[in-house]
């Protein structure tokens, strides 16, 4: 399994419309395959900087996910929407695997 984290600067004035963005990313990685672990809004703090982490079996699955957003309908219209409004002021993408105290064959809870 791989896990991507994604580091957001956001426009701290546009919280909703990242929100809504999040959202729609969530059911769209599902759709594609993945498993969505949420995006987590500022609270206290920072108030321009949002977190999200989504898993693909492997990095081959994540790619694949890729190339297949970058031609589907609903994730242009997505993305077009920052590009409008401009809440995502920049990103970094990272790549995690992860490790589990009970990895000796124990199944985990979802």
């Amino acid at each position: 399994m791989i896990t991507c984290h994604l580091r957001y600067i956001v426009d701290p004035y546009q919280l909703p419309a990242f929100e809504a963005y999040g959202k729609a990313w969530i059911r769209l990685v599902e759709k594609f395959g993945g498993k969505h672990h949420g995006y987590f809004m500022p609270s206290e703090g920072t108030s321009n900087v949002a977190l999200a982490m989504f898993s693909f079996p492997s990095f081959a699955a994540y790619e694949t996910y890729r190339e297949a957003s970058f031609k589907d309908e609903e994730c242009l219209s997505v993305v077009a929407q920052n590009d409008q409004h401009r809440f995502i002021i920049s990103y970094e993408r990272s790549f995690f695997r992860p490790v589990f105290e009970d990895d000796q064959g124990v199944r985990r809870a979802p």
